[in-house]
């Protein structure tokens, strides 16, 4: 499992994923440097991220059903820590 940003909320999103989804990949990119400024940026530098999840748990699964697994796992940090999620969810093997 590999974890690229380390602030809090990453540090979170990082855990719930991990506990929900138990992924055999996981990369947390915080962009929030990207969007500095802009609608959204909150000025903590941890409001926008990109995950990167590989789990068995995605097995069978369509991308709009993975997408609602890390969106479930989240639920409270996306209404009100986080601004933007881009994510990327694959089974082993894809």
């Amino acid at each position: 499992m590999t974890n690229l940003a380390t602030g809090p909320v990453a540090s979170e999103i990082a855990t719930r994923l991990a506990a929900a989804l138990d992924p055999t990949h996981l990369e947390v990119v915080n962009d929030s440097h990207h969007h500095a400024g802009h609608m959204g940026d909150d000025g903590t530098g941890e409001s926008h991220f990109t995950v990167i999840v590989e789990s068995p748990a995605f097995s069978g699964l369509n991308r709009v059903q993975r997408q609602r697994l890390v969106n479930q796992a989240l639920a409270d940090l996306l209404s009100s820590r986080i601004h933007a999620l881009a994510i990327r969810a694959r089974a082993p093997g894809e």
